[in-house]
């Protein structure tokens, strides 16, 4: 069996998807059950130079969807950063991961040696091997900021184990 870059791509963002979705529930529930405005959690950050939970995920649906879509040769998608609740939050992960779903699995999967150009920041266009752009851009950030999403809510106080961050039920051959 062949393991291609589409594989390794949609199967890895749908189990990020899958956990953050539990997480975020998990958040809102937390803060419901103390009478806490979802706004406050929403808000918080890690440390003053850190984007809070909602620009996290934002981040997450936006390296996943923009990076795909740059594979699969679409213009990047973008989408309106307008969430204010952990259920818009939910709604935005649901739509990333049905465009992710969406894309031609042949088309994230053609030219395998060619490279691709992408704006990087502050360090400007970057140019990668498709499969490094994947696995070191793309994947890289999705979870990087996955897992800021998941330590903003731990420190709040969130009950949330590593079982919730590797979304555990998705270990289960399906």
């Amino acid at each position: 069996m062949t393991t291609t870059l589409s594989d390794i791509a949609r199967i890895q963002l749908d189990q990020t998807f899958r956990a953050l979705d539990t997480i975020l529930a998990k958040g809102a529930a937390h803060a419901r059950e103390r009478g806490v405005d979802e706004a406050v959690y929403l808000d918080w950050r890690l440390a003053a130079d850190m984007y809070p939970l909602t620009k996290q995920i934002q981040l997450v649906s936006d390296f996943s969807v923009r990076g795909l879509s740059r594979m699969a040769g679409r213009d990047p998608v973008s989408m309106a950063d307008d969430e204010t609740s952990f259920e818009a939050l939910r709604l935005r992960l649901a739509k990333a991961r049905e465009a992710i779903w969406a894309l031609d699995p042949a088309a994230l999967d053609a030219d395998p040696e060619g490279t691709i150009t992408f704006p990087a920041g502050a360090i400007g266009d970057l140019t990668l091997p498709r499969g490094r752009y994947l696995q070191n851009f793309v994947l890289a950030n999705t979870q990087f900021h996955a897992a800021t999403a998941y330590n903003i809510l731990r420190n709040i106080g969130v009950p949330l184990g590593k079982a919730d961050m590797m979304g555990a039920t998705q270990l289960v051959a399906e």
